[in-house]
């Protein structure tokens, strides 16, 4: 298991680059190619200072040979369907996007989302807290509750579910797959969201618990596309955030006795996506795609790219061909200090 989390950008808590080009110099067969024209401003909000204007940034002619850096391009080989691209809504980036003005966050949201714009349409989300949260949360606090009787998205509804509306109001095909950090403390080992594991005991109300967050959300307008069964299967984080470990033969079970079939009489079509960890559980991905049953109710891997080498997707690939693949995180590859205390 590794430690593989990583820590915001101290230097903001977002920032953002607009790039306006008004044409752009076609190839040309040597190294001397014309400059495009356009201009690229980016401005940064620091801790003292709101949308600083950044030095300028000028277009340079690309070094080396014409070609050097080109992509071919064979229309007879295909690969997998590109989903599309995007980035998460965390508890800390919604609470962030809920401080801006209306109009502000307008301009923001459309030049993230709209199809015109950057055109974000595919974002993750939480299933309760995570590192990048105001504090720590599930949806259903307190002494061991099997029945879910408490169970409440009240949480989500002050600032994240409104920023979600308001993304697909910009996008409304916005495909949107969510990760839980952590079950509840109850379901868990050690009684905490932090680190710990699960216990297979929960694991039936897990399931229904997974339900209870799709349809709280479908019913506030934001339905969800897929899931994750745990953010980082292999890791608790030295129980320094929420985490949870989950062997690969939980996940399995998990998903072929409890989510699927839960998923199933609930009428419920979200897709499930298994790992999501790093490029080294190769293994493990190909263990869980064997085992019976789970490709009845499982449709995709998720990978992280913290270990391991993009390359040894490929080795799930030759084995399940016809298993999506998605990259579902990613970022620096050091990890500060307090990246586990500093939030935002």
């Amino acid at each position: 298991m590794e430690n593989t989390r990583r820590d915001f950008l101290r230097v903001s808590a977002f920032g953002l680059a607009a790039v306006t080009a008004k044409s752009f110099a076609e190839p040309v067969e040597n190294a001397d190619r014309d400059v495009p024209s356009g201009s690229i401003s980016v401005r940064v909000t620091y801790a003292d200072k709101r949308f600083a204007a950044a030095p300028p940034v000028a277009w340079l002619p690309a070094a080396g040979p014409a070609g050097a850096n080109s992509i071919v391009l064979d229309p007879a080989k295909k690969f997998q369907e590109i989903l599309g691209f995007g980035a998460a809504f965390t508890d800390a980036a919604c609470y962030m996007f809920s401080r801006l003005s209306p109009a502000s966050r307008e301009q923001l949201f459309h030049e993230l989302f709209h199809p015109s714009e950057m055109g974000l349409n595919v974002c993750r989300t939480c299933i309760g807290s995570s590192d990048y949260s105001t504090k720590v949360y599930s949806y259903d606090e307190g002494e061991p509750d099997p029945d879910l009787k408490r169970f409440s998205i009240d949480h989500d509804r002050e600032y994240i579910l409104p920023m979600l509306r308001e993304a697909r109001k910009h996008s409304p095909d916005l495909f949107l797959f969510s990760s839980p950090w952590s079950p509840p403390g109850w379901m868990k080992a050690n009684g905490s969201m932090l680190g710990g594991s699960m216990r297979r005991a929960y694991m039936p109300s897990y399931a229904n618990y997974f339900v209870k967050f799709l349809q709280g959300y479908e019913s506030e307008g934001v339905p969800v596309q897929a899931v994750t069964v745990q953010n980082e299967v292999d890791t608790d984080q030295d129980g320094r955030m929420p985490a949870c470990i989950w062997p690969q033969e939980y996940e399995a079970d998990f998903v072929r006795r409890n989510l699927g079939p839960a998923f199933q009489s609930n009428g419920i079509k979200t897709q499930i996506w298994l790992v999501d960890h790093n490029y080294n559980l190769w293994g493990r991905a190909i263990g869980e795609l064997e085992t019976p049953d789970v490709r009845k109710y499982a449709s995709s891997i998720a990978w992280h790219g913290y270990v391991g080498q993009p390359e040894w997707m490929s080795r799930v690939h030759d084995a399940f061909p016809d298993v999506p693949m998605y990259w579902t995180e990613g970022g620096p590859d050091y990890t500060a200090p307090n990246y586990a205390a500093d939030w935002c």
